[in-house]
Parts: structure tokens; sequence; C-alpha cells
């Protein structure tokens, strides 16, 4: 009887993945501009940057001249022009999303008050480049350009100043002490402006020469709120204000300024008409921020993602140098080559952070990507509505009840296979922009919040284990990869351009838009067919645990609670923000899973990755099942809490089931969805066990490439 032969030993990641890897799952493999930009931001985050951190230039709240090299810094490496177009002396074309989220993320890698201070300065122009008129735009993005060769001219550098210093730091941006009033208005000019503004945790007001303030009216010829560009030179106070003494993000300039300044009326971004002797501003300031605040969030959302992702290499050289030294541990022995990787534990628990890193940058870049895609797409919505006299808020959305209902037949004939569906129809709706702006629009309305949502906030609660995995190297300031500053920091980022409450309020608002549900309904039926053809990335636990969160919003949009009270409601937020919670962390797992599709796809053609493609995607295979899991148990979770949390419990029964019938009865079909769901969850540990096994195994660098 012949002996079988042994089993191959299945492929495993052989070194931590690099630039060609990400590449590719982020869909910048064909953007040499990118990948060059990404270089020069690497070689400023790990060397200026990560020597500051390391000299203990965090210990002082203050601008220092040792802070200030690294706006020089940024003007060489390309930094400070990313956001800016050709015309007005960028070197990338087109939307920026994606080029600001990779910079955010290389710099974060390192320290995230640096990606702050950076970032900052493109949060002051996003408010004149979103909304401002082309000569606001051309005149301010041109002048934060460094000078050229040649030039005698400074760079000028901005300041958001939104907040206000309302009691407890004054994170309400709704709420305005700031006011405009009209100084002076002589007949055939144009008006003088009085601005009165006061303004908390402002980033780069150290340096800053000019600032873009929200103001409420304070004169009634001023028909509503507004933002205005402010400039160190004009007439009245511009005080920079005193350093606010953060724990965190030291590397930028944070103070609370206070401005009372005169101004032309041609500052008020986006313009203004006069009607009947009023000045009436073009754009509100919750307009113009509700353009700015949907793009920007994601990238404070990739800060907390670079920090998880940052935390992998040091732990895995701290668990395996742990004994080293010590006179009984020799060279050779298991405990000097694997440390404190001989157990389980911890190789699992590190699991679990690079698998929600991944989770959280996939999130990121698929956002980023999308607003590049939905970028274009707004202006010529905005032209169209233009040229159609559609111009208020209310008759656009009147406007976008007939679109939605192309909306929705492009979205069935979509999930239609090629040769059945109306080819004509289906071409004709695939070229409306605004049926393409719609189904755009509906999943930016969830994503950038989810992605603010859910990666800082789960990502900040992860980032704690990373650091206890340094045990008590974790909270000390010389920790390699700092990550006990990025802990920290993290807790920033949670709160950075609304709270936790606001997004959850946002997509709580969001996600019940009949387009974003139907796409949702498009994405299970994709998940099944993922399973069916790679049954080991945990697409099919996916799809079943977003099935049971659809039933559940369904069930909870016409349910009422033991008292008759109605469940689903805007202000039920012990309801809608826990359903916002569950959502999160399946979108955030479904990117995962497409991108480790996309690197299986499109990696044969890298020559670099192609040689160990198997176990790159055999390990990114396993995170995926891993982080699968722990969504869907999340989801599935929250979702039974709402289902039966509002049920009476009057009375238990014998076999220990506080459901009474009716109740029963009527939740079966959730008991069954959820039954699917946990049936599936075979394999997921399996999984988890293996990408432990890997990281035991996986080459490191001898050591990190920026110092401690």
């Amino acid at each position: 009887m012949e002996t079988p032969a042994p089993a191959k030993p299945r492929e495993t990641l052989r070194t931590l993945p690099g630039d060609d890897v990400r590449q590719i799952m982020w869909r910048y493999q064909d953007r040499y501009d990118l990948q060059m930009l990404i270089q020069a931001t690497r070689g400023v985050a790990r060397g200026l940057v990560a020597r500051l951190v390391a000299r203990g230039a965090r210990n002082s709240h203050e601008w220092t001249p040792e802070k200030n090299e690294l706006l020089k810094a940024y003007d060489a490496a390309g930094i400070t022009t990313c956001f800016m177009d050709p015309l007005q002396g960028g070197f990338i074309e087109g939307p920026k999303n994606l080029v600001l989220s990779l910079v955010a993320l290389e710099l974060a890698w390192v320290d995230a008050g640096a990606a702050t201070g950076s970032l900052a300065g493109n949060l002051a122009l996003s408010p004149i480049h979103e909304r401002g008129t082309k000569e606001q735009r051309d005149h301010y993005m041109s002048r934060c350009v460094p000078p050229q060769p040649g030039e005698d001219r400074r760079v000028w550098r901005g300041a958001f100043s939104l907040t206000e210093p309302l009691p407890y730091v004054g994170v309400e941006t709704g709420l305005l002490a700031g006011k405009v009033r009209i100084a002076e208005w002589k007949d055939g000019q144009e008006p003088l402006l009085q601005v009165d503004k006061r303004a908390r945790f402002i980033t780069n007001m150290g340096f800053a020469n000019f600032t873009t303030v929200a103001v409420d009216t304070d004169d009634s010829r001023i028909k509503s709120s507004c933002m205005i560009v402010l400039e160190d030179t004009d007439p009245g106070t511009f005080d920079r204000g005193t350093p606010t003494h953060k724990m965190v993000h030291q590397l930028s300039s944070t103070r609370d300024p206070a401005f009372n300044m005169s101004v032309p009326a041609n500052r008020i971004i986006g313009g203004y008409t006069v009607k009947d002797g009023c000045l009436i501003p073009n754009f509100s300031h919750g307009e113009i921020i509700e353009a700015v605040f949907r793009r920007t969030r994601v990238t404070v959302g990739i800060m907390t993602a670079a920090k998880l992702l940052s935390a992998v290499e040091p732990v895995i050289r701290y668990q395996r140098n742990r004994f080293r030294g010590a006179a009984s541990v020799n060279p050779g022995t298991p405990r000097y080559d694997f440390g404190l990787q001989q157990k389980e534990d911890c190789l699992q628990r590190l699991v679990d952070i690079w698998a929600t890193g991944e989770a959280a940058a996939s999130l990121g870049m698929a956002t980023a990507r999308l607003f590049d895609e939905l970028d274009p797409l707004e202006k010529e919505k905005a032209r169209i509505f233009a040229t159609q006299g559609i111009a208020s808020g209310m008759a656009q959305m009147k406007a976008f009840r007939s679109i939605a209902k192309q909306a929705l037949e492009f979205i069935a004939l979509s999930a239609q296979p090629a040769d059945r569906r109306d080819a004509a129809r289906y071409d004709a709706l695939k070229s409306d922009v605004l049926v393409q702006y719609l189904l755009l629009d509906s999943q930016a309305n969830v994503l950038c919040p989810a992605t603010k949502l859910w990666n800082t906030g789960h990502g900040a609660t992860v980032m704690r284990e990373a650091v206890s995995l340094m045990g008590g190297y974790g909270i000390t300031e010389d920790c390699p990869g700092f990550l006990g500053h990025k802990w920290m920091d993290a807790q920033l980022e949670a709160t950075y351009e609304g709270p936790e409450a606001v997004q959850r309020r946002q997509i709580s608002m969001t996600m019940t838009n009949e387009v974003f549900l139907a796409l949702f309904r498009t994405w299970i039926a994709d998940l099944r067919g993922i399973a069916a053809q790679k049954p080991d990335v945990g697409a099919c636990t996916l799809a079943n645990a977003m099935e049971l969160w659809l039933w559940t919003l369904q069930h909870l949009q016409g349910a009422k609670d033991a008292q008759g009270g109605k469940l689903f409601s805007g202000n039920r937020h012990g309801v809608v923000f826990p359903l916002v919670d569950a959502l999160c962390w399946l979108l955030a797992s479904r990117h995962q899973i497409l991108d480790v599709l996309e690197l299986e796809r499109r990696g044969p053609e890298n020559a670099v990755v192609a040689e160990g493609l198997t176990g790159l995607v055999n390990f990114f295979s396993d995170l995926c099942a891993t982080q699968s899991a722990s969504a869907a148990g999340e989801s599935a979770r929250i979702c039974a809490e709402l289902v039966y949390g509002y049920n009476a419990t009057e009375s238990c029964s014998a076999d220990g089931c506080c459901c009474q019938e009716p109740a029963a009865a009527a939740l079966e079909p959730f008991a069954q969805l959820r039954r699917k769901v946990d049936a599936c969850l075979a394999g997921s540990r399996l999984a988890k066990d293996r990408a432990a096994d890997a990281l035991a195994q996986v080459m490191i660098p001898e050591a990190l490439d920026y110092p401690r």
C-alpha cells in the first residue's frame, strides 16, 4: 500500500507588505506621481518628524524654531503643494482626496500632530476650494504654493477658524459667537465689513497669515451666516492667542485666536448678491462646512488606521526580543528566537490589531477614491441645476426624487446579466450625470462619517491593545514606534471635525436612503458570489450579517417598545446610534475583502508582488476571515439587543426563554438569520490561528527605519 505524499505546506506571509502591495490594494499602481509624493513624504515623516519626536519636541506647547522646520520640509517634499491644481502651481491634476489620504497615512505613521499640521493648511483652503469664487480659489491657492526659483515672495499659510470659545472647548459648529456687520457702505461701492471673532482650538495659528472664519450676521442688512477670509495685514486686530495646552498632537500649532478686523465684502467665501439694500451671502457657514467636512473627515480616519498598521512591526520586534540579554537565554533556543511569540495569546491579539488596521485603511481609501469620482460629477450637477434654475436645497431635493427612481432602475439593471438586460437603457442611465451623481452621493453620505466614526472610535480602543502588547515599554517616551503617543493622539482624532455623536447622527439620517439600501442589497448578493468562488475570506459570514442588519432596520422602522413608543426615530439615539455602529463594522469588513480580491487579481502584473503572491493572498484572506467574524459577531449582538431588548420581560419560561408569544413567533425570521450568521463563523478561528502562526515566522527588518 502506497504511503500518501505529505500535504504541501500552505504558503503564507514571508515579509511585511511593501509599497507594491499597497499600490495595488489602494488602486494607485498606475499613478507614478502619487508614488513619488509618497516616497518624499515618507522621507520627511521618518526623518525630520521622527527625530523631533525622539528629541522630545512633543513636550512643548509652543511653536518652536525646531518645529517650524517642518513647514520647510513640507514645502520641499511637495506636501504643501499637492492640494493645488497645476494652474495654481500644483503638480497633480484632478481631485485630491486619495492624494491627501496617502499623505496623511505616511505622516501619521510616525506622528499624527505632524499630519494634522500639514492637513490643516488644506483645511483652511477647503472652504475656498469647495465654495469659493474662481477668483478666490486662484488667488489664495496660488499664494500657498512655495515660491519657485527666482521668485521673491513668502508662502502663505492658512488656518480654519470655526469653533468658538464656548464652555468645554466648544466643538459645536452650529453655534456662532463670531459676528459680522456692515461698517461702511457707500453708494456705488463695495460694502466694508467689520468682523469680530474669537476662536478656540485652531490649528496652524502659530504661523498662519490668513484664516477662514465662520461668523453669524449681526446686522439686519446681512441675511445669513457666512465664512470670510481674514489676512494678517488687514486693518484691526489679528491676535494669534495663547497656545492650547494639548496632551497630544504637539507637532501642530494650536492656539485660541481673536480677530477684530475690517475687510471688503469680496472676502465672503463664495461671493454675495445684493437685494433690496441687503447683502445676501451665496453660502451660509453651514453649507460651506458641510461641503468641507464630508471630505476632510476621511483623512482623519486614515490617520488612526495608520497608527494601527504602524504598530505591527514594533510589536513583533518587541515580542521576539523580550527575553534577549538575560544570562539564561541563549541564542538558538526557542526563548531567544521567539520570545513571547512562543505563546498564542500575544500573536492572536496582534492579529486583531492588524486586521482592524487593514479594515480601517480599506474603508478610508475606498471612501477617498469615491470622492475623487464624485467631485467632478458634483460640479457638473451644480452646472446643470444652475441652467435649470434649481438653486435652493429644497428645490434640489425635489428634483432628485424623480432622479432617484432612475437610479434604482440603474441598480436593478446592473444586477442583471449583461446579455439579458436592456443595453440601451442601461447605457443611457450610465451616461446620465445626475443619476451617477446620486448613486455616488448616497454612498458618500454614509461612508464618510462611517470612516470617521469607526476608524477613530474603534481604532482608538484597539490601539490600546497595541500599547498593552509592549508591556511597560508601551507607556514610555522612547517606546519603539511611539505607540504610547499614538494611542493618546487617537483620542483627539475621535473628536476632530465632530465627535462620535455627530457622525452617528449623520449616518442615521442617510443610511435609510432608498438608493443606498438598494446598493446595500446588491453588495450582499456580490458577497455571496465571492463566497462561492473564494470561501476563505469570510464573505458569506459578512453577507449573512448584512442581511441580518437589513432585517433589523426594517423591523425597527415599524416596531414599538413595550410601552408603545416608536423605536426608530431621529431622537431615539439608543436605537438608531447602535444600529449605525453595527453598519460601520460591516462596511469596513466589506472593503477589506474587496482590497484582497484586487490584490489577487492584479498581483500577477507586478513582478515584485507576484513572487510571493499566494502567501500574501492567503494571509490577507485569513485577516479578512478574522475581521469578518468580528464584524458579524458585533453587528449581530447589537441587532439582537435592539430586536429583543425593547420587549417586555414580565416572566421567563422554565427553559430559560424570556421572549413571550406572540413576540417569539414574530421574531422567528430574525432568529433564523442569526443562526445563519453564527453557523457561518465556521473556520474563522482556524483562519486566526493561521494568521497568528504567520506572525511568528514573518521576516522583519533588523531595525525600524525611523529613530526611537
